[in-house]
């Protein structure tokens, strides 16, 4: 009889406030932030200071989770996400679901913008190419090549008419989008551009790159007869005054550029949503936040510059008088016209220092009073920090860091109960519900490699309710926690090397601790009144010592506390008997030290795990070795026994978690999901739940199902994974021909190959003979109805109830939009003919009009040739032109209609309220502007006025003189 298993599922994932992948921005609002959390995107309220939603994609029927790369928040509630795949995803924050998926890239998202409407995104990738996404139509629009290397940052310009990208390969390349080329080429970086940032009203564009100086452009919007016309007056002639020769497909013209304070490369640069400020964040821990004067304080500026410059030639002159006798006039800058360089309009404000390295900022969108922006920055070490910036300075107003450890989680322990998870870290212990996942305690401790919760018992609950715990850490010593008040009680000199393991001995009060001082000490616990303490709390006393020969690293007692078994660094396991401490076993055989071990509930195995990538499972009663497994494919960090079972996990440097028979040997579940390598694992008692820690900080926790699954069927998935791996292998390297150097800013389509979109290819085919066999059975019944031999037609249940055509549609409406251009292409040209021979009857439904102009256009584009030669095909082609063009318009004329009905009832409403919703913004400031001119119109008048007054003053006195 064949044996079933229940299956473990990922359940949650907690402890990662943000991860170091991607980068953070804020929502339209600016009440969230959005912070990567490695596969996921946690929406944090700022406020409060929580993680109200978490965007998680479905989880994949098989395959590792992958990392977040980019994130892009649009001016409507839609998000975007990008992955280490190569995937898009589109969420809306305010429901907390994935909208659509977008698959179009080879490599790593690297970089995401939405336009100022949100209806297009433009992503780059690690694999040199950008595509521009249709967000409301859910498909790639098109892809455009000419970088070299992998693109860092995107920007829209013009309103979304052009494109500036950033890559690795030191060049600004601004694309037209509606020509679909590359119309400028910018140089001049000695190093990769990292980041690319434009101000709100389109004057500056600044790039940061390893190059000690930020680079300033100015931006161009378009042509008036004929000429460029120039966002920033004053600005014309910087580049060596040469205006006559300008070229008028310049977008981007050299500004200037600034000294940078850091000599860290550039990491990311940002303007605020007012257009005041700049940050500039280096690869360390340091942002730099520039003041943007405005027109009027820049010229004056540039004035006083001048003027210092003019004094300084004057002196000069004079000496030379005196010295040479004869007059020599400087010549240049006096008779030129005002120039104003990047220095005069970037000032230098603040520098914001964190207190770790940054990964990533992000300026509120919504500015509060009485202050110029809030900063928002994501540090390497699992934290968030917000900065309120001011004239005077900059305050860190909040910090997010309970809800996480700063480094890797190295031990997980549940209790007796299953309760309460217990976590160590470099210099805390965290607390936690492995159920909800929330943080309940964080304690203050030394580096800690292994913990232990007392068990519920008599002896541990005495004075607190949330019980005891013990934490052996690297420094040697053993922290006593008490967990309900949250506080070390006591840090016990234990050890003279760090503390590698601590096992329970079951049913008394006592552990054992094994250390690199190669000592075993036996230890008891008790809670009791210390002497001058009003309260009782727990104490350990050290009952006997075990010398060894080397380094020990792991202890584990067998569950009737008969045996111990000790790992050591020789890569043998001694066991001894647990009361006399004589020797009983050694197991040799592993090839580097092990660095884990467990023994059955029954006592019958031990289980040892190592540096050699083997588990090798061992009984108790000889010591002979039953099976050497490789069970991962590097060192094994955990292993344990699900209690009562020969059921076992094991977790690795490899990422992977694994559930194995240890009596058949044979490996049962592969559970991928971690992002790097797992160092430990806890079993909760019943085996219902398993929980791991990792690098990569997550703690993670696994849930048994009730569905059953069998070892065959596992074997026989696993093998159709590496087909499947092969396959997209193949479509990538093997038959595709390589492109060395792609075309000048050439333009290709937005789609890729995927397992997807062959299985739709495959399913539309199986449609399309379906359909046609069902046609021939019509056929045959038409004619012996005629001959009136007919019997009653039983149409096939396989189609639904549905007609040929419409089954055929029912297949390709069911391919996701964006998959529907490569799904389309790997037709075969007969199959290509059969859809088209469908069209027709296809554009009498007004809701798949769309639909069919969409086939339609791909499918002439790519037989255009063998159409063209095909009699067959020109009937075909000729009433489509005619019907399509006809439909089309008629759609369009719809919806003309209902825009001009909502801009009707828009004007409607807005003349019956105050509101004249968002006309009224631009209007605001319009008026703000030309209040601002007539001030500064004002000032210059009134400094005219007094230089007068200076002047008649000054010949006043000449002439009394």
């Amino acid at each position: 009889m064949v044996k079933a298993y229940l299956r473990y599922e990922p359940a949650a994932a907690f402890g990662v406030i943000v991860s170091v992948e991607s980068n953070i921005t804020y929502d339209s609002s600016g009440k969230h932030l959005l912070a990567p959390a490695l596969e996921k995107v946690g929406v944090w309220h700022v406020r409060q200071g929580v993680c109200t939603k978490t965007l998680a994609p479905s989880p994949a029927s098989r395959g590792p989770s992958l990392a977040v790369t980019s994130i892009a928040s649009s001016t409507t509630s839609l998000i975007a996400s990008g992955y280490a795949d190569g995937s898009v995803r589109i969420w809306d924050s305010e429901k907390g679901t994935c909208e659509t998926t977008l698959n179009g890239h080879k490599g790593a998202v690297t970089a995401l913008r939405y336009n100022k409407l949100g209806s297009l995104l433009a992503s780059g990738s690690k694999d040199n190419d950008i595509i521009l996404w249709d967000v409301v139509g859910e498909t790639g629009l098109y892809r455009l090549r000419g970088h070299r290397d992998q693109v860092t940052d995107l920007v829209f310009l013009d309103s979304g008419k052009k494109l500036v990208s950033s890559s690795k390969d030191k060049f600004l390349r601004v694309w037209d989008l509606e020509t679909q080329h590359c119309m400028q080429i910018v140089s001049g970086h000695h190093s990769e551009i990292w980041s690319i940032d434009i101000d709100p009203e389109e004057r500056f564009l600044v790039s940061g790159s390893a190059d000690v100086e930020l680079r300033f452009y100015t931006i161009k919007r378009g042509l008036v007869d004929g000429q460029p016309v120039s966002t920033i007056k004053g600005a014309e002639n910087v580049n060596n005054g040469d205006s006559t020769t300008q070229n008028k497909w310049e977008v981007l013209k050299h500004f200037g550029e600034i000294q940078r304070q850091s000599k860290d490369r550039v990491s990311s640069v940002a303007f605020n949503k007012s257009g005041n400020l700049l940050a500039c964040q280096v690869a360390g821990k340091t942002v730099e936040i520039f003041r943007i004067l405005d027109e009027a304080k820049a010229k004056h500026k540039a004035k006083r510059r001048l003027n210092r410059k003019k004094e300084k030639k004057s002196a000069k002159g004079e000496a030379e008088v005196m010295e040479n006798g004869d007059t020599n006039h400087g010549t240049g800058e006096e008779g030129n016209a005002l120039l104003v360089t990047a220095p005069d309009v970037f000032k230098l404000l603040h520098t914001v220092r964190a207190s770790k390295k940054i990964c990533s900022i992000s300026f509120c969108p919504i500015t509060p009073k009485n202050l110029l922006a809030t900063l928002a920055l994501s540090l390497n070490n699992n934290m968030l920090e917000f900065y309120s910036i001011e004239s005077s300075g900059t305050t860190k107003t909040l910090a997010i860091e309970l809800q996480g450890h700063r480094s890797d989680v190295r031990s997980v322990t549940l209790s007796s109960d299953n309760s309460l998870l217990m976590s160590t870290s470099h210099n805390a212990v965290k607390i936690w519900n492995p159920s909800t996942g929330s943080c309940l305690r964080t304690i203050d401790s030394g580096y800690g490699l292994c913990g232990f919760i007392i068990p519920d018992n008599k002896y541990a609950r005495v004075e607190t309710k949330g019980g005891y715990a013990l934490v052996g850490t690297k420094d040697g010593t053993l922290e006593i926690i008490d967990i309900g008040s949250g506080t070390c009680l006591e840090v016990v000199e234990a050890h003279g090397g760090s503390v590698r393991s601590i096992a329970a001995i079951p049913n008394e009060n006592g552990f054992v601790t094994g250390s690199a001082d190669h000592d075993v000490k036996f230890w008891e616990y008790e809670v009791k009144q210390k002497s001058g303490q009003g309260t009782k709390c727990l104490t350990v006393s050290n009952v006997r010592t075990m010398k060894m020969n080397d380094d020990v690293l792991v202890v584990a007692v067998s569950p009737d506390a008969k045996y111990i078994a000790v790992a050591l660094l020789d890569c043998t396991v001694k066991v001894f008997f647990a009361d006399s401490l004589k020797f009983f076993l050694s197991l040799y055989g592993h090839k580097l030290p092990v660095l884990c071990m467990a023994i059955s509930s029954d006592g019958d195995l031990i289980v040892t795990g190592s540096a050699d990538k083997n588990l090798k499972i061992w009984g108790l009663d000889f010591g002979d070795c039953h099976k050497s497994i490789f069970a991962h494919a590097d060192s094994v960090m955990a292993v344990q026994f699900v209690h009562n079972s020969h059921y076992m996990f094991s977790v690795g440097k490899d990422r992977l978690v694994k559930y194995w028979d240890a009596d058949k040997f044979e490996l049962l579940l592969t559970l991928e999901g971690h992002h790097a390598d797992v160092w430990c694992l806890a079993i909760s008692n019943r085996g219902d739940f398993i929980v791991t820690g990792s690098h990569d900080r997550s703690i993670r926790r696994w849930d048994r199902t009730e569905e059953p699954f069998f070892i065959e069927e596992e074997k026989e998935k696993r093998l159709e994974e590496m087909f499947e791996s092969d396959l997209d292998n193949a479509f990538e390297n093997r038959y595709v021909p390589k492109e060395e150097v792609p075309e000048e800013g050439a333009v290709a389509l937005a789609g890729k190959k995927t397992q997807e979109t062959v299985t739709a290819t495959d399913l539309i085919i199986d449609a399309l003979d379906v359909a046609e066999v069902e046609l021939n059975r019509i056929a045959e019944h038409q004619e012996e109805k005629t001959r009136g031999k007919a019997a009653e037609f039983q149409p096939n249940a396989i189609m639904l109830g549905l007609s040929p055509s419409d089954y055929v549609l029912r297949a390709l409406s069911n391919v996701n939009t964006n998959d529907l251009e490569q799904t389309l292409l790997a037709l075969p040209f007969p199959d290509a003919l059969k859809i088209m021979s469908y069209l027709k009857d296809w554009t009498s439904n007004p809701d798949k009009v769309e639909l069919v102009c969409r086939i339609a256009t791909v499918l002439l584009q790519t037989h255009h040739h063998q159409l063209v030669t095909t009699p067959a095909a020109r009937p075909m082609l000729t009433v489509l032109k005619d019907i399509l063009y006809a439909r089309i318009k008629a759609c369009k004329d719809t919806l003309g209609f209902n825009l001009a009905a909502m801009d009707h009832l828009k004007q409607l409403m807005a003349s019956r309220s105050d509101a004249l919703f968002r006309d009224a913004k631009s209007k605001l400031l319009e008026i703000r502007a030309q209040h601002s001119k007539r001030l500064d119109a004002r000032l210059e008048t009134r400094e005219e006025k007094r230089k007068k007054k200076k002047q008649k003053k000054s010949s006043d006195g000449h002439a009394w003189t």
